[in-house]
């Protein structure tokens, strides 16, 4: 994984962390900060665990840059799309 990724015109840090807390719970594997422009990912994840919540973040970022609100986004949309997207970068990119 980057260090840092280019979504739209914005560049999002990506770091791993200890825990990761969204509104006060910690259990995630990952987040997006759209203000801090940060994809956090759980540090102790399996690296193909990590590849997996990075590009799930990744959608967040792409939705958040698209200019739609954190409450339209789709979880489920975000996953099925995220995982070929994931694929579609793996199998040709690398």
């Amino acid at each position: 994984m980057k260090d840092i990724v280019k979504v739209g015109p914005v560049y999002y840090d990506v770091t791993e962390k200890p825990f990761i807390e969204i509104d006060g719970e910690r259990n995630y594997a990952g987040s997006c900060d759209r203000d801090a422009t940060e994809i956090a990912i759980l540090a102790d994840l399996s690296n193909e665990r990590k590849e997996a919540t990075f590009y799930h973040e990744l959608m967040h970022a792409m939705l958040f840059e698209a200019g739609y609100s954190l409450a339209e986004h789709d979880e489920e949309l975000i996953d099925r799309v995220s995982k070929v997207l994931h694929q579609v970068i793996d199998d040709n990119y690398k």
